[in-house]
């Protein structure tokens, strides 16, 4: 996964990620499953121009769900935190 586009799908942003940003400068990315550490460090240094101090990765399960007599299944995926350097920050809503 050379294309950091590849590694990086999406911010997760939710309560609990946007207190995360603001009290620790931790981020929360949705990445590619066979993303490892190192390439999602690379990843995130590139396209935001920022120092990434740790990463931090999970893979979340789907939930089972049911619509009437139907069993399905959420896909899985894959969540990696990133704390970054005290002096860095990303702009994930476009306002700076």
């Amino acid at each position: 996964m050379s294309v950091p586009q590849q590694v990086i799908l999406r911010p997760v942003v939710t309560e609990k990620t946007t207190d995360q940003q603001a009290n620790d400068n931790q981020y929360t990315f949705e990445v590619a499953k066979g993303a490892n550490k190192i390439e999602i460090r690379k990843a995130i240094e590139m396209v935001f121009g920022v120092r990434v101090r740790t990463v931090r990765t999970q893979v979340v399960r789907g939930d089972l769900k049911r619509v009437g007599q139907f069993w399905g299944r959420k896909r899985s995926w894959k969540k990696a935190v990133v704390t970054l350097h005290p002096d860095d920050s990303i702009d994930l809503y476009g306002e700076e």
